[in-house]
């Protein structure tokens, strides 16, 4: 079993096409085979069947005898040359061979006496008796009953017809040569032209293996366009890992990045304090307030890198409880308030991903929400049909807030940048909440909310593969 397991998939192909055309041409040959020989035996059975009633129409008797006239001229020369191969034999009211049965003796199979009018055909029966030396004949017998009358007696005989097998058995094997010699050829010709069919086939897979392994020493940057439409979805596939491979480790390397260049200030005011002369109290406040800094821009950066992106295989999640639980933290939160959020949820919408990226995805935008709102906070879920693909999803999250000018949208996205300065936070979490939209090729748009008053952020997430 493990060396089947281990085959290439042309080998596979090859070996159940092989086996395919093995079974085929046996049963076609064996098909033909049986027909060449029910049809030469009834040929057979026809010319005997000639041959018997050829006889029976120049046969005659004596008048005060049992004894048969054989005609002059037989209707094959072969009845009249000893031991030819074929026969003619008279039993029952009279006996009488022809002059090829006489010296035949008990060779010939025996005849059975039929009754009138019934015909037999026999075949191939083997000969009782042979001659030192031989191995028994074969012969078929073509059989018939006959009455013959006249004014003074009545007579019942069979008429058989006699053939030796051996001249059909050489027509047959004859046949059986010529025919499995071809169907062998034709057999090899096939063999050989699905051999080609099935490297010309799998050509688009070895180009595809071709293609991974030049990405993978750096060659190319993805795989090429052109393909077979069966390809298509495992093409998209692959050139979707890799894109969402190189964004995962773009982002670790930007984050790296961007957390050592924002711990450069805090570390370098550290160290110009250490090297200046101040007393104990003003650099223990400044130590701290720097330590602050950096523990915040530590926070920023790792919530950043928790948003782990666009997973193409990722098991659907409900959205529901996930959306519950972010908004009774919130409504703890934010007590004082008195915010109440109205959840309308299709019931078949599946966010596609991780469930990291879905919390900080409905965590932030509901926290912005909530932050900004005065009374009411709106979170509508929706089904995007994906047709032949899995569903996308749509989130639509709206507040009564004061809004957002379209002229700071932009703005407002970028990191670091809070809508009010007056107001507690980091500015990061619409970025996260960017970054985690852009990760999973989706959409986001800031725009006044027509139920509410305030603000409406919709985020869509297209159908998937």
């Amino acid at each position: 079993m493990t060396f089947f397991r281990t085959l290439s998939l042309q080998a596979r192909q090859l070996l159940a096409a092989s086996l395919g055309f093995v079974a085929f041409l046996g049963l076609t040959g064996y098909a033909l085979d049986r027909a060449f020989v029910e049809t030469a035996q009834a040929t057979m059975r026809e010319r005997l069947k000639s041959y018997a009633y050829a006889y029976l129409g120049s046969i005659d008797f004596y008048r005060r005898s049992n004894e048969l006239v054989a005609p002059e001229y037989p209707p094959d020369p072969r009845f009249d040359t000893p031991r030819s191969g074929l026969y003619a034999v008279v039993v029952g009211g009279a006996q009488w061979r022809s002059p090829s049965a006489a010296t035949a003796g008990r060779e010939l199979p025996d005849v059975i006496v039929l009754p009138i009018n019934v015909e037999v055909f026999e075949g191939p029966i083997r000969s009782p008796v042979a001659e030192a030396g031989d191995s028994p004949a074969e012969f078929y017998i073509y059989s018939r009953g006959v009455g013959y009358e006249d004014d003074e007696r009545h007579i019942d005989y069979t008429l058989a017809i006699i053939e030796d097998a051996a001249a059909l058995d050489r027509q047959i094997n004859v046949f059986r040569r010529a025919l499995w010699g071809y169907l062998g050829g034709a057999g090899l010709v096939l063999l050989l032209l699905q051999t080609g069919v099935l490297r010309w086939s799998l050509r688009p897979l070895r180009r595809v293996v071709a293609e991974l392994a030049r990405v993978q020493r750096g060659g190319a940057q993805r795989l090429a366009e052109a393909r077979p439409r069966e390809l298509e979805p495992l093409a998209e596939s692959i050139n979707a890992f890799i894109v969402s491979e190189r964004e995962h480790l773009d982002r670790y390397r930007n984050t790296l990045s961007d957390l050592a260049h924002s711990l450069k200030t805090p570390l370098a005011v550290i160290r110009s304090r250490l090297e200046s002369e101040t007393d104990d109290a003003a650099f223990r406040a400044e130590v701290a307030t720097q330590i602050q800094r950096m523990s915040d821009l530590v926070s920023y950066q790792l919530s950043r890198a928790a948003t782990t992106g666009h997973q193409l295989f990722a098991a659907p999640l409900e959205i529901e409880p996930a959306a519950e639980d972010i908004v009774r933290s919130l409504e703890k939160v934010y007590a004082e308030k008195g915010v109440l959020c109205e959840f309308e949820f299709d019931e078949t919408a599946r966010f596609y991903g991780e469930p990291g990226d879905l919390q900080e995805l409905l965590g932030n935008l509901l926290e912005n929400a909530f932050k900004w709102a005065n009374k009411r906070v709106l979170l509508v879920v929706a089904t995007v049909q994906g047709g032949e693909k899995r569903n996308g999803v749509q989130f639509s999250i709206e507040d009564d807030g004061p809004g957002i000018a379209p002229a700071d949208v932009e703005r407002l996205l970028q990191r670091g940048v809070r809508g009010d300065e007056r107001v507690q936070g980091h500015g990061i979490g619409l970025a996260i909440v960017q970054d985690i939209v852009r990760a999973y090729r989706g959409t986001i748009r800031v725009e006044e909310s027509t139920e509410l008053g305030g603000a409406r952020f919709l985020v869509t997430f297209p159908p998937g593969l």
